[in-house]
């Protein structure tokens, strides 16, 4: 399950507690709920975001094992902190500088996550919630996710979502992205009609139509 209220102690103390979970993450064999741990403590503590940034940096940089299991995990918690959170700007310009330098030998599979973090840092615009376990999976392999939309008197409709995707309107499909709502437009037969139906998030306690500026992936992280 997703991480729920924590406490927390001095940012000092947390800094030192993510250092920790970032040491663990080398030799972690599912670093997943420890990756989203890092994430949600981000989340809360806003001011520990360019702290893992600059770790993860340096973590990166001329790693003892370059390729392996440790310097592939912080390649991921990178690229899932890329698609979550946008460090402050000398930060950001300090972290672009890095990228950069790892892009210039495209062969390597850093290279293609250094790629993928730096078209992803040019989308992020904040979360509301930090991605799921299935967003972080489907993010370690730089893929989208796969969103079923349930649709009155039609077959459920699956379509590819990113961690950027929301639900902005659009002139065919009220609340519905330019990416989704073609895609559903497509399936239904609806590409000649002047009909607009919008998303909602349906659970046991309530039912609300998804706002316009809503990530998508957010929506997907609460029903998680």
């Amino acid at each position: 399950t997703a991480p729920g209220p924590r406490s927390y102690t001095t940012l000092r103390d947390e800094a030192v507690k993510l250092f920790n979970s970032l040491q663990q993450l080398e030799s972690e064999q599912d670093p997943v709920p420890l990756m989203q741990g890092v994430l949600q403590t981000c989340l809360d503590l806003p001011p520990l975001v360019d702290e893992i940034y600059c770790q993860l940096v340096k973590q990166t940089t001329e790693p003892p094992a370059p390729g392996g299991q440790g310097d592939l995990h912080y390649w991921q918690l990178l690229t899932c902190m890329s698609c979550t959170f946008l460090p402050s700007p000398p930060v950001l310009r300090f972290l672009r500088f890095h990228l950069d330098r790892r892009s210039r030998f495209p062969a390597s599979e850093m290279a293609k996550y250094a790629c993928f973090i730096r078209e992803a840092l040019g989308k992020t615009k904040g979360r509301e919630c930090v991605p799921s376990l299935e967003e972080i999976l489907v993010l370690m392999r730089r893929q989208e996710m796969i969103c079923t939309v349930h649709c009155p008197g039609a077959p459920a409709c699956s379509v590819a979502i990113s961690s950027h995707t929301t639900a902005e309107e659009s002139p065919s499909v009220a609340f519905v992205s330019p990416q989704v709502s073609r895609e559903l437009v497509s399936r239904l037969g609806l590409s000649q009609s002047p009909n607009l139906f919008a998303l909602y998030e349906q659970s046991r306690q309530r039912e609300q139509p998804v706002g316009s500026t809503t990530l998508l992936a957010d929506v997907l992280t609460r029903f998680e």
